[in-house]
């Protein structure tokens, strides 16, 4: 894995089950990867979305696909952690990155449609407290995720919404037409 010790490291988190992988995650990675000046975006492929039906491509298909989108972009890595850390849990995940340097500024990714179900993931207040949330703008859900509970509850400054260029693209989407 990435040298996660090295002093002032700026990581940035893109978790899913990237149901396929698209052009819009990369796109939001090059995006917040610029923004942030991160030095590592990691893309965390998980088993499962407890909040969604059984993914519609296998596990080892849905990496090979994040590989190979993101194969030119030296900054972005993609990983599958359940095994090692025994969870797709954020919580648990961010946990595992902030054990490795306590000092490193942590950002984790979302989509806005994510804010809107974002009270029911676990430990979801917590989550500010081992990275930075930031939501990314998306068509036809800015409006939902401001009035969202957690955009209620959570403290300005535990997120920041990004409202950059829109790609008009989702997994749901892509898989209607596979």
């Amino acid at each position: 894995m990435y040298n996660l010790k090295k002093k002032n490291l700026k990581i940035g988190i893109l978790g899913g089950t990237f149901d396929p992988p698209h052009a819009g995650h990369l796109h939001i990675s090059k995006i917040g990867i610029k923004k942030f000046k991160l030095n590592k975006l990691f893309w965390i492929i998980a088993k499962k979305n407890p909040l969604k039906k059984k993914p519609f491509l296998e596990r080892k298909i849905r990496i090979n696909l994040a590989k190979q989108i993101t194969e030119k972009e030296k900054k972005i890595t993609v990983k599958y952690l359940d095994k090692k850390i025994k969870s797709s849990d954020t919580f648990k995940i961010l946990s595992y990155f902030r054990k490795k340097n306590k000092d490193m500024k942590i950002y984790f990714f979302i989509g806005a449609d994510n804010l809107i179900k974002f009270h029911k993931w676990n430990n979801w207040k917590q989550i500010p407290k081992l990275a930075k949330l930031v939501v990314f703008a998306r068509k036809n859900y800015t409006n939902k995720a401001f009035s969202s509970i957690a955009s209620k509850k959570l403290l300005k400054n535990d997120w920041i919404y990004v409202d950059s260029k829109k790609i008009d693209i989702s997994s749901s989407l892509i898989r209607k037409f596979w």
